[in-house]
């Protein structure tokens, strides 16, 4: 019999649809301990919104994992600094946000937690209140001291690692360096080996520039720097890099049916694709980390907040897709 794992849901923005997503998910039935870091305040009011059924229990790290019952959600308190309002950002709350995150971190740093899988924030009301905050994944980055991690989108049949994530469009090209690339696809290969249970894992790499480059035609980036780079990792890790192919054809059925992952220079370059086949049931991963971070690919959802309307489906696949991240961690 399969010992359950803890995974620990941070419920995100107080005002946002987070709350409510954890709610529901409760209401299933699931072979694992879920835990959430959140306002126990917050929750019982949030589920009597919903007229759902909601029993909750303090966690406690000395007690045995078991499997989740329904209605029912192991929590590790934080208090809210000011009243939830759906639908209202409040800049009182978002050192609760952060505080929740810190201890998520500490929990998964310390092997009490199996897997941290977080619901959506608000950046700009963190940053209003004063609060520096780029994101999820550079807070657990900075607080693991890891020097670079890869950012990793998947949905059902398409897994798409980024080189380069947040910059402006005209960075991009100085951003792509030996180093970058070096570091990115050794990330990229240790995870899908040791979380995705891949032994030599296939890449499909894109170039930068339309059509790779066309021989240095239409850019040097391709000549200069990504085809050195490959061909130095080939003769050294145990993974196929295919490319750089042209991104226009790269996202094709062929191709991807005989891939891992692919790995694209910038952000929208490979997310468009992903987010057409797979919104609404895709989840973003953070590679690199000593522990499992998973998150649902949809923001706080303000517009809908309160009113009972928020899909659970992002949610459910990211726990689906973590509960197997932890078992493949395991076997390994």
């Amino acid at each position: 019999m399969i010992k359950p794992a803890r995974i620990l849901i941070t419920a995100g923005e107080p005002a946002g649809i987070g709350p409510e997503i954890v709610i529901k998910l409760a209401q299933l039935e699931h072979s694992d301990q879920l835990l959430v870091c959140a306002s126990p305040t917050l929750l019982k009011e949030t589920a009597q919104q919903l007229q759902l059924p909601l029993t909750l229990s303090e966690f406690d790290p000395a007690q045995a994992p078991s499997a989740h019952q329904k209605a029912h959600l192991w929590v590790v308190p934080v208090e809210l600094q000011a009243p939830a309002v759906a639908g209202s950002l409040n800049q009182a709350n978002s050192a609760y946000v952060i505080k929740t995150l810190k201890i998520a971190h500490q929990l998964a740093s310390e092997n009490r937690v199996d897997a941290i899988l977080t619901g959506p924030v608000h950046k700009g009301i963190i940053n209003q209140a004063g609060l520096s905050f780029t994101g999820h994944t550079e807070f657990f980055a900075e607080k693991s001291q890891v020097s670079k991690v890869v950012m990793m989108l998947a949905t059902e049949g398409l897994r798409v690692a980024l080189a380069t994530t947040h910059l402006p469009l005209k960075a991009v090209p100085d951003a792509i360096t030996p180093q970058l690339l070096n570091q990115v696809i050794r990330i990229l290969i240790q995870d899908l080996q040791s979380k995705f249970a891949l032994e030599r894992p296939k890449i499909l790499v894109c170039g930068l520039n339309p059509h790779a480059g066309e021989d240095g035609h239409l850019g040097s980036e391709e000549i200069e720097t990504i085809i050195p780079t490959l061909e130095r990792l080939r003769a050294e890790v145990n993974a196929e890099l295919i490319g750089p192919v042209p991104a226009d054809t790269a996202f094709q059925p062929k191709f991807l049916q005989q891939v891992d992952t692919v790995l694209a220079m910038y952000h929208d370059q490979g997310l468009p694709t992903l987010k057409y086949k797979g919104f609404g049931k895709a989840i973003n991963l953070t590679l690199g980390l000593p522990y499992i971070r998973t998150s649902v690919d949809h923001g706080t959802g303000l517009d809908i907040a309160g009113k009972n309307l928020a899909d659970i489906g992002s949610m459910q696949y990211a726990l689906q897709f973590t509960q197997q991240l932890i078992r493949n961690s395991k076997s390994n």
